[in-house]
């Protein structure tokens, strides 16, 4: 059921990311505008509540990643983006453009600069924090798995089942840092910002799920020659040791 709602929510993320784009270029008032930044905001608030939904059901749907795309689920984390890695991209985004002087782009002021540099540390405290809460949980399970005596297995898969139940609160801690995030971007940034910065998240998720649909439709062939090629270097770095220790001398 989650792997049907999530293709619709994708559905919808499109629609969504289709109004923000014609309201920029239609250069709306900034209260119309803040209209549809707030539907895309609900937009998310709604697949995380689906994801609460399921979490209660088959914690291990989620965490494992697998209604996500192959390119997905390398960067997934507790089922779900990482926000301090959001951020980066955001942070990326405004770089290059101011770099690039666009003018329809409002510059970040000195202080939002601030703002999310310090979401983006509080995020990777949060993260790390919750990291390292998922492994003590999973050297506890293994713990309790593995010792005890042999006449005790079930009591040893009761206690274990109890501890596996905490995996769905990690889960949903997960989720509340990544919704957190989201509506804190929408604070500290002004709705023209946030609209953009929101196409941005969108789009470079999308891009995310069509590099999985390119590698799974690679031809055969590019993929013997990619195997080839790196077997090749290989050949190589065993050939070629240690010369290069010298060539910055």
């Amino acid at each position: 059921m989650f792997d049907m709602e999530y293709a619709r929510w994708l559905e919808d993320d499109l629609r969504h990311m289709s109004e923000l784009r014609a309201g920029l270029h239609a250069h709306l008032s900034d209260s119309d505008l803040r209209i549809t930044v707030d539907r895309y905001i609900s937009h998310y608030d709604e697949i995380f509540r689906l994801k609460g939904v399921t979490a209660k059901s088959d914690v291990f749907h989620l965490i494992t990643g697998v209604w996500a795309t192959p390119a997905e689920r390398c960067f997934l984390w507790m089922g779900g983006f990482r926000p301090s890695e959001l951020i980066k991209v955001i942070i990326l985004f405004f770089k290059a453009y101011s770099l690039m002087l666009i003018s329809q782009l409002d510059p970040l002021t000195e202080q939002q600069v601030m703002g999310i540099y310090s979401l983006q540390h509080s995020s990777q405290q949060a993260e790390e924090a919750l990291s390292q809460g998922l492994d003590q949980l999973q050297q506890s399970l293994v713990d309790t798995i593995a010792g005890g005596p042999v006449i005790d297995g079930m009591q040893q898969m009761a206690v274990a089942l109890g501890k596996l139940a905490n995996l769905e609160g990690f889960v949903r801690q997960a989720d509340n840092l990544r919704q957190q995030t989201l509506h804190q971007l929408r604070r500290i940034l002004t709705v023209r910002q946030a609209a953009r910065c929101f196409l941005v998240i969108g789009e470079y998720y999308g891009r995310l799920r069509a590099l999985s649909s390119l590698w799974a439709s690679r031809p055969r062939d590019t993929l013997m020659g990619d195997e080839n090629s790196c077997q090749t270097t290989t050949d190589l770095q065993m050939v070629q040791p240690s010369q290069s220790h010298f060539t910055n001398f």
